[in-house]
């Protein structure tokens, strides 16, 4: 048994939870706010302090840490929140406005104004190069021409850039030339389109390409704040979006905006096969958000995946969230009754939480006597000593209800903002199980996150599940799946060809380029081939469509590969 402390963490939204397992295996759990400034710079460091027995100031001693493996929310609200680097998008001449005309999609057909989402990119130069479909140069790149401009932006306090050149994915010798350049001029973070996302069509891979040079700074500078605090000794690790642990340097953004919720789902399938399940349906609602996760004995990842208005083509759980978490703000407004999607976070949080915010989903179950003080920890007040709140969550209900004026009671007002919360969190479960031909009955209700244990039984009754599972470590899953989970590598790489015999050979070496460059990234954090397990995934669609299905090619069998699709696409459309 190892003789250091292992630490798995979940940065949350609203509450980061900390598993520490001690030199003798044991399991100690602790939750704090993700943000008190008042009582600690950063949550994570904090509660390793904790279960340590070091004070908030005190130095972590060498030696006493093994392994850290971590989720984190900071790439994810950076997006939300706008709050990224400012990034230089360097593309072809005459495609300046590529990503932002995407792709015309109105996904509210009747808006009289269409608001465009905000571009993550500051500046947009465009670069005099022009290589056609077949790899026929139709324009000589002129790396000279495109210097001042390139320069004016790092002057101008631009530090990262995102290039994006048309037809890179095939032929990338243009991006590579222009990114020498940058990170010659001494740009700290340079994302190239084809390194990024080698996949056909420009708009994913361009912004791709852009959020990774938006997100990426950030996350190095958080992760860099976070092995500052630790020192040498431990190995840092980092949970990405597709449900597996990478080296912290190594942590790229484009991988980072589902490393929270990708724990949620390991966590969820693995205590769901130790209690004899094989379908599982993952509840998972935190302060913020609900995430709703599908098992059916096979992880599911989407490739094509849209956050926060921002397309990523990249490996993600399949995950459905919704704004409805336990810190949801409550409104009531023309006779109607509404929960979220704005929440109250950690600061201020829920009224319960004497930090004078307003009333939360939160709050209704404190009112219902569902969340009971005397059971929920004290970390409440100036001291972080008191309990949740209970007579202010009273009195604004009381005055709720007698604002509402039709005779409910308190109670009641409180009971019809839960049942809204319930209705919507059944609905994205019927969205990622029912909508795409699943029989919702015949699953498990794997109930997990801070406030799921409030609303599992009422979820599974609104869907007509039987069966839920509440795990002891169901209020910190998501940081007990990251504990669960594997080191994890992919690489894509687009290839059109038809699915038959012919195109076997070029399938084949292409699956044998894109192993040599996982193993050689398992073999850079120090992990032997022979530990490694891979498996090929083609993506395939129909010629003339445009929606590609995941099919695992283990068997490395074309007759059995399009027999699986065609089940597949039945099945789905």
């Amino acid at each position: 048994m190892t003789e250091k402390w292992d630490f798995w963490i979940d940065r949350g939204g609203t509450f980061t939870d900390v598993i520490g397992r001690d030199p003798q295996g044991g399991l100690h759990a602790r939750k704090l706010l993700s943000e008190n400034p008042e009582a600690y710079a950063d949550a994570a460091i904090q509660g390793i302090r904790d279960l340590l027995g070091l004070k908030s100031s005190s130095a972590i001693p060498p030696g006493l840490i093994g392994d850290i493996k971590m989720g984190t929310t900071v790439a994810t609200n950076a997006l939300l929140e706008r709050k990224g680097d400012r990034v230089l998008l360097l593309t072809t001449k005459g495609f300046r406005d590529a990503l932002r005309i995407a792709y015309q999609a109105r996904p509210d057909i009747f808006a009289k104004e269409i608001i465009l989402p905000e571009q993550l990119y500051e500046r947009v130069v465009e670069i005099d190069e022009r290589v056609r479909a077949d790899g026929w140069v139709e324009r000589l790149l002129d790396v000279a021409a495109c210097h001042p401009a390139i320069e004016q932006a790092k002057a101008d306090g631009i530090d990262a850039v995102a290039i994006v050149f048309m037809h890179a994915w095939k032929y990338p010798d243009h991006e590579k030339a222009v990114a020498k350049v940058c990170r010659k001029l001494g740009f700290a973070q340079v994302s190239v389109s084809h390194e990024v996302s080698p996949l056909i069509k420009l708009v994913g891979r361009g912004d791709t390409t852009v959020v990774d040079a938006y997100l990426s700074p950030i996350l190095s500078r958080y992760v860099q704040r976070v092995a500052g605090e630790l020192g040498a000794g431990p190995r840092l690790m980092f949970m990405m979006s597709s449900g597996g642990l990478t080296a912290a340097d190594m942590f790229q953004g484009k991988d980072a905006l589902l490393s929270g919720p990708a724990g949620g789902v390991v966590g969820m399938v693995e205590t769901a096969k130790l209690a004899g399940f094989e379908k599982v349906i993952g509840f998972d609602m935190g302060g913020t958000s609900t995430d709703v996760a599908h098992y059916d004995g096979e992880y599911e990842r989407a490739f094509d995946t849209e956050v926060a208005g921002v397309r990523i083509r990249a490996p993600m759980m399949r995950i459905h969230t919704v704004a409805a978490g336990g810190g949801s703000i409550l409104h009531y407004e023309a006779g109607r009754f509404r929960a979220g999607p704005d929440s109250a976070g950690a600061n201020p949080g829920p009224a319960a939480y004497r930090r004078g915010g307003p009333l939360a989903v939160t709050d209704a179950n404190v009112m219902l006597g569902k969340l009971q003080p005397d059971y929920f920890p004290a970390i409440f007040g100036p001291g972080q000593d008191q309990a949740l709140d209970v007579d202010t969550v009273r009195e604004k209900f009381t005055a709720l209800a007698a604002e509402i004026g039709d005779g409910r009671s308190p109670e009641a007002v409180a009971e019809g903002f839960v049942t809204i919360a319930v209705e919507n969190m059944a609905y994205a479960i019927k969205k990622i199980s029912v909508q795409r031909g699943y029989d919702v009955t015949e699953y498990l209700l794997n109930c997990f996150g801070g406030a799921g244990g409030q609303h599992a039984c009422l979820v599974a009754d609104a869907l007509g599940m039987e069966a839920v599972l509440i795990h002891p470590f169901s209020g910190l899953l998501s940081a007990y799946g990251i504990g669960l989970s594997s080191v994890f590598a992919s690489r894509q790489q687009a290839l059109l060809k038809p699915l038959a015999e012919e195109s076997r050979t070029a399938i084949d070496e292409l699956i044998a380029t894109l192993r040599k460059a996982v193993i050689a990234e398992f073999a850079a954090q120090g992990i032997a081939e022979s530990a490694v397990a891979s498996r090929p995934v083609l993506q395939i669609r129909y010629d003339g469509t445009d929606t590609a299905l995941p099919v695992n090619f283990a068997s490395g069998s074309i007759f059995q590969a399009r027999r699986d699709f065609e089940v597949a696409h039945k099945a789905q459309f």
